[in-house]
């Protein structure tokens, strides 16, 4: 395919040459004329490993150009990647007024093309750009519509500075938020000659999934280094500690625990979070990200709340009352937090966990499930038929698959909300 890679940066560079060594015909644009000659001699323009042999390769192959032309670019490719990087402005907000220049630009160009041309944004923009800024842009420049008109979508970058090109023919995913089919099916051809697994999504999500990459691994640094601040103070080797705890690849190191759904609780993990922030406090260390964990896992339950009492439902049941599934500890479930202020604030709740009526026959168990539910002992039942016959809201907190039955006994008048973060339960 023909393309055309606007921004000569170090995203820009590295896109165009790895995609004319995938055998397309690239066209890269860029204001500043030294970098457009470099690029268009096969010499790069940005210090990355293995960049300056690849470049000179793909040079040979006559399929690499270089233009500071935008409108001759767009009017010779079929596809344009903008790579043109965001700025912050000094109050934290994002600048995109470079992206959006270009974006308007190449709609000027599309406008004066018959065939039809996909414009995929590759530089990094907040969730809901693309479709609410220049969208907008494309449509005001070639008067018609995606799809139609042109083409566009979102297809995030996930190369990192010193390991690019590596990471760029062997990514872990590719991504592709399309506004339009059409573009889609262009960057799926595109990427046919990498072997990864190919997500196609909207535009929004695209977006989004890049900020979540790099808001994890944000986190995960600050977390690394707060353990070790830790460690030091404990007096243990915070690398020896690291390691052990990334030997785990069950939970610490995999997608456990890393599926949207309700706040975190049981006898464990509350008390431990605070015992150690506690304890870091009497030494005098300052740990911010582990000092917020609770308060962050409070606001997901005052979320859910408002979400719950803004409906207006009064009879509400709730479908698992533990803390997890299988379990019929009561001790720091958040659904029964969440229960308790639903009743506070004058909703009849009621709920159904096999598991935790099994519990309540057991002694050692009666105690902690009676001062979890604190003066609601007479929400469990045993029924659950019964329960969605009275129910004006059913909120599943677990396995959703269990209660399948149940629920598609509910009419279109009841609320089902689903906490467990599951498919099949709105």
């Amino acid at each position: 395919m023909k393309i055309s890679v606007v921004g000569l940066g170090f995203v820009g560079t590295v896109t165009g040459a790895c995609l004319c060594e995938l055998g397309h015909e690239v066209v890269g644009v860029d204001l500043d004329l030294g970098k457009v000659n470099l690029f268009a001699q096969g010499r790069a323009p940005v210090l990355e490993p293995l960049i300056d042999d690849l470049l000179a390769e793909v040079w040979r192959t006559g399929r690499l150009r270089g233009t500071s032309d935008i409108a001759r670019a767009v009017a010779e490719t079929d596809l344009t990647f903008v790579c043109v990087g965001t700025l912050r402005n000094p109050n934290g907000t994002q600048d995109i007024s470079a992206v959006e220049t270009v974006v308007a630009k190449i709609g000027e160009a599309i406008a004066a093309k018959t065939a039809f041309h996909s414009v995929v944004i590759r530089s990094t923009v907040l969730p809901g750009t693309t479709r609410g800024r220049f969208l907008a842009l494309l449509e005001h420049a070639t008067g018609g519509l995606a799809g139609e008109a042109f083409g566009l979508a979102n297809n995030p970058e996930f190369t990192r500075e010193g390991s690019a090109v590596a990471d760029f023919r062997n990514p872990s995913r590719i991504v592709i938020g399309e506004i339009d089919t059409r573009t889609g099916d262009r960057l799926a051809s595109i990427y046919g000659g990498i072997q990864s697994r190919i997500f196609r999504t909207s535009a929004e999500v695209a977006e989004t999934v890049k900020y979540a990459d790099n808001s994890w691994h944000a986190l995960k640094v600050v977390f690394a280094n707060e353990m070790d601040a830790i460690s030091r103070v404990a007096n243990v080797d915070s690398r020896e500690v690291m390691t052990i705890f990334c030997a785990d690849t069950v939970l610490n190191i995999s997608p456990a625990y890393l599926k949207p759904g309700f706040a975190f609780g049981g006898p464990c993990l509350p008390k431990d979070v605070d015992v150690l922030t506690q304890w870091c406090r009497s030494n005098g260390l300052d740990v911010p990200v582990l000092a917020h964990i609770a308060e962050s896992n409070e606001h997901v339950i005052a979320r859910v709340c408002s979400r719950i009492l803004g409906t207006g439902a009064s009879r509400i049941v709730f479908l698992g009352l533990a803390y997890k599934a299988g379990v019929g500890d009561l001790r720091g479930s958040p659904i029964a937090t969440l229960a308790q202020r639903l009743f506070k604030a004058g909703c009849a709740v009621r709920a159904f966990d096999p598991d935790v009526w099994r519990g309540r026959r057991l002694a050692t168990r009666h105690d902690y499930t009676d001062d979890a539910l604190n003066g609601l002992e007479g929400l469990l039942a045993d029924d659950v038929d019964e329960l969605m016959a009275w129910a004006e809201m059913v909120v599943v907190t677990s396995r959703a698959g269990q209660y399948a039955s149940a629920l598609s006994k509910l009419d279109s008048s009841r609320v089902v909300i689903d906490l467990t973060g599951q498919p099949g339960v709105s």
